[in-house]
């Protein structure tokens, strides 16, 4: 096990469809995954397209494709250069701010954007969840799958963190408890683990954590 956090960032090659293309998270639809490359000029011309057609939102509400839109914008800044030269190469309606908004969805890590992929965080609150660093993407992802967030609140408690506020109070002030999960045990586990914390005067939520913090040191 590392030292240290888990990187916030992406940490594949742009453009590379590590998760739109595995069949355990999209499916049959692994198939369709498109690769974009910055550094080839066909495959920027491409993804110029795809940003196009994803501003004009001829794509709808479909996760998949939104983070096949957020790659190519992602691989059309690497391949331009800039956000500016990205959205001008794009042409039509399509702003800086978006290109920046989409990309940074992009660089999301591969952690969160299989939630993405699964339909477990609406892309578009992916988009306040990149707007924070670190461990709080992390936080503020999870808290979107088991809190059931809106993406309202998820920008609101985006704001809160990058204006300073912790993310437990950010996520409180959306009526949403840092670190709550609700899980389902076995019979026999259930039975064994109240058992023990009822032995040892502990609550079994401080049990599961010890237990979960020596098999992570473990690996």
């Amino acid at each position: 096990m590392s030292d240290g956090p888990p990187p916030a960032d992406r940490e594949e090659p742009v453009g590379e469809p590590v998760v739109r293309a595995d069949p355990a998270v999209t499916g049959a639809r692994a198939r369709e995954a498109v690769e974009f490359d910055p550094d080839d000029p066909e495959s920027v011309a491409s993804a110029a397209e795809v940003v196009a057609a994803f501003e004009s939102d001829a794509i709808g509400e479909d996760n998949v494709l939104m983070l096949r839109g957020a790659a190519a914008c992602a691989a059309l800044v690497r391949g331009t250069g800039s956000y500016k030269a990205a959205a001008e190469r794009a042409g039509g309606d399509v702003s800086v701010s978006f290109i920046r908004k989409w990309a940074r969805v992009h660089d999301l890590p591969q952690a969160v954007r299989r939630h993405v992929a699964r339909g477990d965080i609406a892309p578009t609150a992916a988009k306040h969840v990149a707007r924070v660093s670190g461990d709080a993407r992390f936080l503020l992802a999870w808290a979107v799958v088991d809190g059931d967030l809106t993406v309202r609140e998820v920008r609101r408690a985006a704001s809160a963190i990058n204006e300073g506020r912790s993310v437990r109070d950010a996520l409180a002030e959306q009526g949403a408890e840092l670190g709550r999960l609700s899980v389902r045990l076995p019979a026999d586990t259930y039975l064994e683990l109240r058992r023990r914390a009822s032995l040892e005067n502990r609550r079994p939520d401080d049990l599961i954590a010890d237990a979960l913090a020596e098999q992570f040191r473990r690996r």
